[in-house]
């Protein structure tokens, strides 16, 4: 299995739990079933800050009534690598983002834009999988780490990729300057005002998801996609004749 063991799940010790919704999305439709939220991140250091940033996402996701599942990409090929995509890690990851309502996606800033690992795990989700999409209609969060000072290099080319993806960016982001200050030896988030933009972020997932949950098939329903239907029914129907009459 490709899925990361969270740390300590229920420790929250920066968040005010006072001031912390758990049920963020009460309101705006049906909350009863956990939102499935996929977490994604684009560095396999030891101690790497993406990875960190996204244990601190799915553990408030958590606390907000989420369901969360975190990829690791340690086993993952390069896209074209394995003849047929034929290897485990890229189909668990495409089952991954199929099981997904919502998706999280974090990246450190590496020469001014997302890493190689982060691109490489979207190039796995193809756009169209027998006529089932992994990406469509899912909701997303993008976040970045940086080893300087602020920048939004990441997230942009971040939301460029999930507008490619035909996914739902929520408005909100983070990027997390000078990562490296930011967490403990424990590898827990200090609390701080990048740490309460990650709490910003994680609730307004939980709300987007909710709230779109009951709405995405026909959101996504496309007039050019049931036109290419239509048009391979009809051929279909006609190589069905042909074969008919032939017999």
């Amino acid at each position: 299995m490709s899925l990361r063991t969270l740390p300590q799940p229920d420790h929250l010790p920066a968040l005010n739990v006072d001031q912390a919704f758990t049920r963020p999305a009460a309101g705006l439709g049906d909350d009863t079933q956990p939102p499935r939220i996929l977490l994604l991140y684009g560095s396999l250091r030891a101690r790497s800050y993406s990875r960190l940033a996204v244990e601190e996402a799915a553990r408030l996701l958590r606390h907000f009534g989420a369901e969360t599942r975190i990829f690791d990409p340690f086993d993952l090929p390069f896209p074209d690598q394995v003849e047929g995509d034929d290897h485990p890690a890229i189909r668990e990851l495409r089952e991954l983002s199929f099981w997904s309502e919502g998706q999280v996606w974090c990246s450190p800033e590496r020469h001014g834009t997302i890493s190689g690992l982060m691109k490489a795990q979207i190039d796995h989700l193809p756009l169209n999988s027998g006529g089932v999409r992994p990406t469509q209609g899912r909701t997303l969060a993008v976040m970045q780490v940086s080893g300087g000072s602020q920048s939004f290099n990441a997230v942009n080319a971040l939301r460029l990729l999930g507008r490619w993806m035909r996914m739902v960016t929520i408005p909100n982001q983070s990027s997390v300057a000078k990562a490296w200050q930011e967490f403990d030896d424990q590898g827990r988030m200090r609390a701080s005002n990048y740490y309460e933009r990650i709490v910003d972020v994680m609730e307004e997932l939980v709300r987007f998801t909710v709230l779109l949950r009951p709405h995405t098939e026909r959101l996504t329903d496309r007039y050019s996609e049931r036109l290419d239907m239509a048009r391979k029914s009809a051929a279909a129907d006609l190589a069905a004749m042909a074969t008919s009459e032939s017999s």
